[in-house]
């Protein structure tokens, strides 16, 4: 399986998440379903429906983050200094037709969510083209409508 690279801060953070769920909601969850069948005939139990409902979420949830746990590499020091592009870094870009600046920050594929304009997983096309370049590298990204040129001006 392919590794996750993440920060520690990250990586107790989903820690936490996974404690959360699996020593306060999962029991809470397992109560709401007891308490449920008390009260009769389980085909006409929304209430029982709804909490076996949400124990198969939460229970997805903490396979999940078990699983991204279990692959999590951990970013050390020299890795987060680097004069290199890395997961964590942000960094700035030159488009070389146009100098149109762009900043991207490069995420782990375990954290990106799409919902934040400059972030790039670091497994995208664009993240893979970034890794390991230095200031004034030029990257060349291929996307379907062609190839992008960009030339490293800052690293973050």
């Amino acid at each position: 399986m392919k590794p996750v690279y993440i920060s520690q801060q990250q990586h107790d953070q989903l820690q936490a998440e996974l404690h959360v769920l699996k020593y306060t909601e999962r029991p809470k969850i397992i109560s709401a379903i007891a308490e449920a069948r008390e009260h009769g005939d389980l085909r006409e139990n929304a209430e029982y429906a709804a909490a076996k409902e949400k124990q198969v979420l939460v229970e997805r949830k903490i396979s999940r983050l078990e699983e991204m746990l279990s692959r999590a590499r951990l970013l050390d020091s020299d890795q987060m200094n680097s004069d290199r592009v890395h997961v964590g870094r942000k960094v700035k870009l030159i488009d070389v037709e146009t100098e149109e600046e762009i900043l991207y920050e490069l995420v782990p594929s375990a954290e990106f969510l799409g919902d934040e304009l400059t972030a790039v997983s670091v497994d995208s096309p664009v993240g893979k083209a970034l890794v390991g370049k230095a200031i004034d590298d030029i990257v060349e990204i291929h996307v379907p409508v062609g190839v992008l040129k960009y030339r490293v001006t800052e690293i973050l």
